[in-house]
């Protein structure tokens, strides 16, 4: 049975090493040769050693420790990049605090404290909008804030995107170039940049071809908003041939409204296209034609904006925008 009183000096005596050494064996990044490793990790095993974090970070200053604010899971895209960013940041000797946060300024407000209080050396926020109390305190305190999937007019945050302008545009040129002219747009909530650019880019596409939006209508990034939108926009004799649907989260559930609510059939009557292929938009259920959302390059991109400014303070935040290419599949009829 493993004896949690064993001491690093009773490692390295076993280990025939420095009790130095078996500190920078048990610190992520620490510099040891291989065969000093092996030495004192072996020893480490033998008395049932394990190294205290607690008291490390006392010593170092840091917790190892990132905080991850997120709105909510229902989403699809956010399992994925909480499992992707927890993989990344471990792999740099770094753990993620989970918090969920409502989007509201007072649930965002209390989730932040807490993170403060646990002394995380920074702090990703997914889709959660920051105040400026939030961030001068995060500011005061060196604790640096990336922005992931959202955007803020705040030179002190960092933020990474996808290039969400192009991506609306991009999707809405290709309902066009479908023959499509009566489409719409189930904008993603109006609240968030994501939203309010994947709008403008659906506006600057209709405008360019000369075209006026049946609809554009806030879908509050909803299932049930979303869904009821659907039903109200095809209902009558006079619906739109083709929408674009500001996430996949939503698209499912308009795909969902007019095929079993309306009795429609998706691409024939109406065609969809999403925003940023989720896993699910590739089941045959919905072959859901979307803007892929380049995941693994905007979260590269988050832990190297963050991890930066935390091991170089004097860092600049910086604002990161990555195009995604459109995926293709069955939802929406094809150019010809």
């Amino acid at each position: 049975m493993a004896n949690d009183k064993v001491t690093s000096m009773e490692v390295a005596r076993r280990a025939g090493v420095s009790q130095s050494a078996v500190s920078r064996v048990f610190t992520p990044g620490g510099s040891a040769s291989k065969a000093t490793v092996e030495k004192v990790r072996a020893a480490a095993e033998e008395l049932g050693y394990r190294p205290n974090v607690l008291a490390r970070s006392l010593i170092t200053g840091r917790t190892r420790m990132i905080g991850l604010v997120v709105a909510y899971l229902e989403n699809q895209f956010y399992p994925v990049v909480l499992e992707l960013l927890s993989r990344a940041l471990q792999d740099k000797g770094y753990h993620i605090l989970v918090f969920m946060a409502e989007n509201s300024t007072e649930k965002v407000a209390q989730v932040m404290e807490e993170l403060l209080d646990y002394q995380v050396d920074g702090i990703i926020t997914a889709s959660v909008a920051m105040t400026n109390d939030l961030t001068a305190r995060c500011t005061a305190v060196g604790i640096p804030v990336v922005m992931f999937n959202r955007g803020q007019d705040d030179a002190r945050l960092s933020e990474v995107t996808s290039d969400n302008i192009a991506g609306g545009r991009r999707a809405t040129e290709f309902l066009i170039a479908g023959g499509h002219r009566r489409i719409a747009h189930v904008m993603g909530w109006q609240g968030a940049s994501t939203g309010r650019d994947r709008a403008t880019g659906f506006r600057l596409a209709m405008e360019a071809a000369g075209l006026e939006p049946v609809a554009m209508i806030d879908g509050m990034y909803s299932r049930e908003t979303a869904a009821q939108v659907a039903r109200d926009l095809c209902a009558g004799s006079d619906r739109p041939d083709a929408i674009f649907v500001g996430n996949d989260h939503m698209a499912f559930a308009v795909m969902d409204a007019l095929r079993f609510d309306l009795g429609l059939s998706v691409p024939d009557d109406v065609s969809i296209v999403g925003y940023d292929d989720v896993p699910l938009a590739a089941w045959p259920a919905y072959d859901l034609t979307t803007i892929r959302q380049p995941v693994n390059r905007m979260v590269e991109a988050t832990v190297h904006a963050l991890l930066d400014q935390i091991e170089n303070p004097d860092t600049a935040p910086s604002k990161v925008r990555i195009d995604g290419p459109l995926i293709v599949r069955a939802s929406a009829r094809k150019p010809e």
